[in-house]
């Protein structure tokens, strides 16, 4: 079927449902970034492939919303299914309840699945009648994707470095406080953190599908059975963790007893969970306490993920040293570069597999900021422009995220310009020292401060958190200019935020520069804390696309001595050629 046949078919589903709107996001059950296939029904509908964004279906009109970093893409993707695009933060763009509201008369009904769509986006459209029982895609999506059944393993104290145990005593520390005698959680990465496992339900985080429930004194976990080992369930026994089936988590919830008073975050919890609350149950909203918890990271934690970016470091240096020596001399395109840099990272030890889908852009597919190379879209890289490489890895010691761009041949003066400006917003941010207290928000100037001055922005944000071999995209604290929780919450000893800059010229080029860095303590005196970042990414950015002279002399200074300590670390791994070349590309300017 074709986008339009899809939509069409839906439409019908909706006259039979008396559904005069059909909302379909991106989620899956958990409020998930990133979702196994199964879960894929925005894209199966809207042929719109990006990670991020919302369709939203009536008998008239169809659109998608989506952020910047999709923009050109969705573009593309939708050209020929009659889908109206709407660019999310652009200056007299409709939010969809906007939309809704100009389309529809207050009588209207407003479907979605609810297990789909969070507690906070259904309320925003409860000023119209809402039938949230209705998975109304899976009616017409023939073969789709049956939900995974990838077993789980045990995540050993040498590498989360605190017990479940002890996770528990702090989140029922945070229970008490808040009066709760239940807490609800659903949201993957949060379960997988508190009970010390990790999972493969999805192509890239490596979580599993699940629903909590904790209790002052056992943990009811909701998972498929067939996911835990014997050896497994004998250890949640001993940690009083109970399994039960994976949906069995509604039927539950429906029958708490009034005397619960339950803790739950509405921004991290699905409409039809929420509504299968009893309403004589006493419900504390506030966020998550597992949420700041997983993101401050703890000291074996934070050694284990200096391992992990020292082993991305080599992966990524090798692949940069056969890339600029091998150009020319064979043909090497979008994907044959992308899996020669996966393949560098297999030979580290404890890789386990990426952590996020990689985006591997050369010359003008650099300008989509989330472009991802195909069959039909890949092409041969030649010399004269930039490939922009963004990708990562889960280690058992942690994941990464790394974007480097690198000059093919000689590029133009503009080009440098360009590359240099990005890379003087990377090295502002990261050598700051700020007050405590000090939130992104604050921070995201320092990163754009140069693109500005030459009339020039990046339609994304400036830095976002990481898991420890979890998701890559943490939510607890954000770089931005935008104001949300993420970007106004201070930042705290042991977070780990990327710093990643870019810069991209339609139909031309891309660039974006990207390294992860540690929060740290700095000196204490009589003007109060003040904070640093410790960069953890060693991997040399390309002189060859440097304007040396667009850079102060506290910039070069700043940047050799980056490259010096990227020389120190990684040339210990690497063999006699790529010394000698890295040498060259961490030289002295």
């Amino acid at each position: 079927m074709t986008v339009k046949e899809r939509i069409s078919q839906l439409r019908q589903l909706m006259m039979e449902h008396n559904i005069d709107a059909y909302i379909i996001p991106s989620a899956d059950n958990h409020q998930s970034e990133y979702v196994g296939d199964h879960f894929k029904s925005r894209a199966f509908i809207t042929g719109f492939t990006g990670s991020a964004g919302t369709a939203v279906i009536t008998q008239n009109t169809a659109g998608l919303w989506t952020d910047g970093r999709y923009f050109i893409q969705a573009e593309h993707e939708l050209a020929e299914s009659d889908i109206q695009l709407f660019k999310t933060g652009n200056a007299g763009v409709p939010t969809i309840k906007e939309f809704l509201d100009s389309v529809l008369s207050k009588d209207s009904v407003i479907g979605f699945d609810g297990r789909v769509v969070s507690v906070s986006e259904g309320q925003r459209y409860e000023d119209f009648q809402i039938k949230y029982e209705y998975d109304l895609v899976d009616s017409i999506w023939q073969g789709r994707p049956s939900l995974s059944k990838e077993p789980i393993f045990l995540l050993d104290e040498t590498y989360s470095g605190e017990s479940t145990a002890s996770k528990l005593q702090r989140v029922r520390a945070s229970m008490r406080k808040a009066g709760a005698t239940a807490h609800l959680l659903i949201t993957l990465d949060d379960i997988a953190w508190l009970l010390n496992f990790r999972g493969r339900d999805t192509d890239y985080t490596p979580v599993a599908l699940c629903y909590a429930v904790v209790t002052l004194d056992v943990v009811h976990l909701f998972i498929d059975e067939e996911k835990v080992s014997s050896d497994i369930k004998k250890q949640f026994e001993e940690e009083h963790i109970l399994l039960h089936p994976y949906n069995d988590v509604y039927n539950f919830i429906s029958t708490l007893s009034s005397e619960e008073v339950i803790l739950l975050d509405p921004e991290r919890l699905n409409y039809s969970l929420y509504h299968s609350i009893p309403t004589s149950v006493k419900c504390v909203e506030q966020t998550n306490p597992c949420l700041l918890f997983k993101a401050i990271k703890n000291e074996i934690e934070i050694e284990n993920i200096k391992k992990a970016h020292i082993k991305d470091a080599v992966a990524h240096t090798k692949f940069m040293y056969w890339l600029k020596t091998n150009l020319g001399k064979e043909v090497i395109t979008e994907l044959s570069a992308s899996a020669k840099l996966e393949e560098f990272r297999k030979e580290q030890e404890h890789f386990l597999w990426p952590s996020f889908a990689p985006i591997c852009a050369y010359g003008a597919h650099a300008a989509i900021v989330h472009y991802s190379s195909s069959q039909e879209t890949d092409c041969e890289l030649k010399e004269g422009s930039f490939l922009l490489t963004d990708t990562g890895g889960n280690y058992m010691e942690g994941s990464t995220d790394i974007t480097r761009t690198v000059a093919l041949g000689s590029v133009s003066k503009e080009m440098k310009r360009d590359f240099t400006n990005v890379l003087r917003g990377n090295l502002a941010l990261s050598n700051v020292t700020f007050l405590y207290g000090t939130s992104g928000q604050n921070l995201d100037i320092l990163a754009r401060q140069y693109l500005w001055q030459n009339h020039q922005d990046f339609n994304h944000g400036t830095g976002h958190g990481v898991g420890y071999l979890l998701s890559v995209h943490e939510p607890a604290c954000r770089i931005s200019r935008y104001k949300s929780e993420e970007t106004q919450r201070a930042l705290e000893d042991g977070m780990i935020l990327t710093d990643e800059p870019g810069l991209y010229l339609k139909g031309e080029y891309g660039i974006r520069l990207e390294n992860e860095l540690l929060v740290r303590k700095d000196v204490y005196n009589e003007f109060g804390r003040f904070m640093r970042f410790e960069v953890l990414t060693f991997v040399p950015f390309d002189l060859d696309a440097v304007d040396i002279e667009l850079l102060s002399d506290r910039e070069k200074e700043q940047l050799n001595t980056y490259h010096q300590q990227v020389y120190d670390i990684v040339a210990p791994h690497l063999n006699d050629d790529e010394k000698d070349w890295l040498k060259i590309y961490t030289r002295k300017i």
